[in-house]
């Protein structure tokens, strides 16, 4: 297969566009970010990119919590709403009719209509360059009861999550394996 070079760029895809919440205490706000994930697993621990210019940067950054709530098909244009407008001009919970609901370990609320929201307190920041690296401890997992099966095993390919890739949203679709199916021994048929 034939490349072109270009230079660097930022083109991992996909990518989840979540949906971050966060409050100052009066005003609670919405923004959606590409730039997120897991950055440890004990301590559990994932980061937010924001640029300082953004609203919700200076929220966050006083507040020092925050809240990924997961994107699904249903979700998607209410994501994509809140990453156009700014909360500076707009109420996003109520243009995108989000319910707010009450986290249990942090200040701000998680969208009830998210089936999965990870509530972050910030340890770190770090400057970048057009964005600020947020990394924070996940505090609580607030998981909708519907996707947990009577042995406690978590399906979130039941939720309809969405992928960005490169200014388009697809919803996630067919399963191709499991974490170390290609080593795994076939079992023998009886």
């Amino acid at each position: 297969m034939a490349k072109i070079k270009w230079r660097g760029g930022a083109l991992l895809s996909p990518v989840p566009p979540a949906m971050v919440t966060c409050s100052d205490g009066e005003k609670d706000n919405v923004l959606t970010v590409a730039w997120t994930g897991i950055v440890n697993t004990i301590p559990p621990k994932t980061y937010i990119s924001v640029r300082p210019s953004r609203h919700s940067y200076k929220i966050i950054k006083e507040s020092g919590v925050f809240a990924i709530n997961l994107t699904t098909k249903e979700l998607v244009r209410s994501a994509d709403t809140c990453g156009v407008y700014t909360g500076a001009k707009v109420d996003k919970f109520k243009k995108c009719s989000l319910t707010k609901q009450p986290a249990t370990e942090i200040s701000c609320p998680i969208i009830e209509q998210s089936p999965l929201a990870l509530e972050c307190r910030v340890t770190d920041v770090i400057p970048l360059g057009s964005h600020d690296m947020f990394i924070a401890d996940i505090v609580a997992v607030d998981v909708d009861e519907s996707l947990i099966d009577d042995k406690g095993k978590l399906h979130l390919e039941r939720a309809g999550l969405v992928a960005y890739a490169h200014g388009d949203y697809f919803e996630l679709g067919k399963k191709l394996g499991n974490f170390g199916f290609s080593v795994a021994k076939k079992k023998k048929k009886q």
